[in-house]
């Protein structure tokens, strides 16, 4: 759905309403998902315009940091009049439970999601046991 409307288009912002320079100290949460199976965890995070090189993973003790920062290259002599979004930084922590390996953490951004996902010890993991027959 579109937000302009024919009437305005050629009309010039006041200064007062233009795109203002986001504040460095100034986060976003992005929006996770977290989903558990029997060997670890997954979360899914929404981090629209963060590149691989603009992307910071790490995992110190039990605490796992999440940031990024979003950067929309625009051409030459463009300017952005106007925008939703008042930052450009994402930043969330994790607070990681013992039975996850932390060592093993594998992450991978695709499409503006990243998906990190973090396998259990192999001593909590459920295993089956097979019986023998005498």
């Amino acid at each position: 759905m579109a937000e302009t409307n024919s009437e305005s288009r050629n009309v010039k912002q006041p200064a007062s309403s233009r795109v203002q320079q986001h504040d460095p100290d100034v986060v976003q949460r992005p929006p996770v998902d977290i989903y558990e199976d029997a060997s670890g965890i997954t979360l899914m995070a929404d981090m629209p315009g963060v590149s691989r090189d603009r992307l910071t993973i790490e995992v110190d003790k039990d605490m796992l940091l999440v940031e990024g920062e979003a950067r929309i290259d625009m051409s030459e002599g463009m300017e952005a009049l106007y925008a939703d979004v008042r930052s450009t930084r994402y930043r969330r922590s994790f607070t990681l439970s013992g039975e996850l390996e932390t060592g093993q953490i594998d992450a991978s951004l695709k499409d503006g999601v990243l998906s990190v996902r973090i396998p259990k010890r192999a001593e909590v993991r459920p295993r089956r046991i097979e019986v023998r027959a005498e």
